[in-house]
């Protein structure tokens, strides 16, 4: 037979029945990570952006010039013109040259033309960036066999 006694209640709260307050930071942390992957995928995507074009090959390349962020024309086959990415026309492209000198220290120009642009065109497009104040050309090239 079981005896109750008076203390024993059910407006006391009883030693097995307490609060649990923590926090759990595991869901927490779960977001974070996929958080952090997200934004090391989109950040490597994000600086291999740009122009897709397909560079002749040369068997012995120079060294990349010594002054920091040279003017990058690129020549696309179809006769479009990008600089620094920024798609314009061959009228357009004085301007676009001068605007890009005036924001760097760089007076080279980088051409960098697809294996099908022709040859005529990179003079045309050499010729405007020295009328724009160009002082140094580079042609981009992709590293190729040796012969």
């Amino acid at each position: 037979m079981a005896i109750r006694t008076a203390h024993a209640s059910s407006d006391v709260p009883s030693e097995s029945a307490d609060i649990v307050a923590e926090i759990n930071i595991t869901p927490l942390t779960d977001i974070f990570l996929v958080l952090l992957i997200i934004f090391m995928v989109t950040s490597s995507v994000m600086s291999q952006l740009g122009v897709n074009v397909q560079l002749p090959e040369a068997g012995a390349a120079a060294s990349s010039t010594s002054e920091s962020q040279p003017v990058l024309v690129t020549l696309l086959p179809d006769g479009k013109l990008a600089v620094n990415g920024a798609f314009t026309t061959i009228q357009g492209l004085e301007p676009a040259l001068r605007q890009a000198f005036l924001k760097g220290t760089s007076r080279t120009v980088v051409l960098e033309g697809d294996r099908k642009a022709f040859l005529g065109f990179a003079v045309e497009v050499m010729d405007r960036a020295r009328t724009a104040g160009a002082r140094k050309f580079a042609i981009a090239t992709a590293p190729g066999e040796s012969r």
